[in-house]
């Protein structure tokens, strides 16, 4: 008989209201034991969801320490999807309390904090893996398989570009207050991109040159950057965060035997071979939600596609290209303290 992971669902907003949904429908693997919000209204919302499945809701609390005090020792896991500036310290508290954490991305907003959590997390021997839809995608892990394989040669230039109405939808929203979020559309979404771009490349950028915009609000809302990878790739990133549609993405990995396009949240996967004219599409296995992915992780069934280093790997190119945007593009270091 399968045994339930008992989790706590530290965050109650929309994005965690999404992932809950899912999470119902798996009862046969996951109780979700706990919920935890500051605001009562988020907590009311998520219950609602309880009631629509025809479920008893868990028991709610308004604070992490609260929660762990509780229930920490009735809890296997915590999946963590709250405002970017808490990732740090409520993952550190879970770790330490004992249980396994899924932590919505960004991992943390910077470098330090990500040295921080990766200590923890040996320290305490717990798991932690990070839900980025793109490196936990099938379509973007077999892309990886065929970078590393050497099939396609060697990576020349990788062009990533990702869009969105963010700047419209997030109005209003602790997501524009740099104070909770750490930034704005390219640390949001544009995340993605470079999460992706950086699991991809798997390998540290070396020197990075960036432009935002911030179009009247306290927050890049457009983003452009160039960037050089270790081995002395090229890259190039582009985040429209003022888009007429509501998002979009598209990845370029040129390599000397052959390109590929997937997207920053997998979705597709598309090879172009020497010679031919056309992208063709690959063939990848059936995509698992994030929470089921998690769920293989603990149970050994899978390595973890997206582990702190990877979280570590892509804030490292956002703190380079934070500060080189603060110096109007002066190319900057990465992985040197700004």
């Amino acid at each position: 008989m399968t045994q339930l992971v008992r989790t706590a669902l530290i965050g109650c907003g929309k994005m965690a209201q999404y992932h809950l949904e899912q999470m119902l429908q798996q009862l046969d693997t996951t109780q979700v034991a706990a919920l935890c919000d500051p605001s009562p209204v988020m907590l009311e919302q998520a219950v609602q969801k309880f009631h629509q499945a025809g479920l008893e809701p868990p028991p709610t609390r308004t604070s992490l320490e609260a929660t762990l005090a509780d229930f920490g020792g009735q809890l296997d896991a915590a999946f963590i999807i709250t405002p970017h500036v808490y990732h740090h310290d409520q993952t550190i508290a879970c770790l330490e309390a004992g249980l396994d954490v899924l932590l919505e991305k960004p991992m943390v907003i910077n470098a330090a904090e990500a040295c921080s959590l990766i200590e923890t997390r040996d320290q305490t021997g717990r798991l932690l893996v990070v839900a980025f839809q793109g490196s936990l995608s099938p379509e973007i892990r077999t892309a990886v398989n065929l970078l590393r394989s050497g099939e396609l040669g060697s990576i020349l230039n990788i062009n990533a570009l990702v869009w969105q109405d963010w700047r419209t939808l997030t109005a209003g929203t602790w997501r524009q207050n740099p104070a909770l979020s750490g930034g704005g559309f390219m640390f949001d979404t544009g995340a993605h991109m470079l999460n992706t771009v950086a699991d991809l490349a798997g390998e540290d950028f070396v020197e990075v040159a960036a432009w935002f915009d911030r179009r009247d609000t306290p927050v890049d809302i457009l983003a452009a950057a160039m960037g050089r990878l270790k081995s002395g790739s090229l890259v190039t990133l582009n985040a429209c965060g003022d888009a007429s549609s509501p998002y979009g993405s598209d990845v370029r990995v040129f390599c000397s035997n052959g390109i590929l396009q997937v997207g920053v949240w997998g979705g597709y996967l598309r090879r172009q071979r020497p010679g031919r004219r056309f992208l063709r599409r690959v063939k990848c296995p059936s995509t698992l939600g994030v929470w089921q992915q998690f769920l293989a992780v603990r149970a050994g069934e899978m390595e973890n596609p997206c582990p702190a280093e990877v979280g570590l790997r892509m804030v490292r190119l956002w703190d380079a290209l934070k500060a080189s945007a603060e110096w109007n593009g002066l190319p900057v270091q990465c992985g040197e303290d700004h």
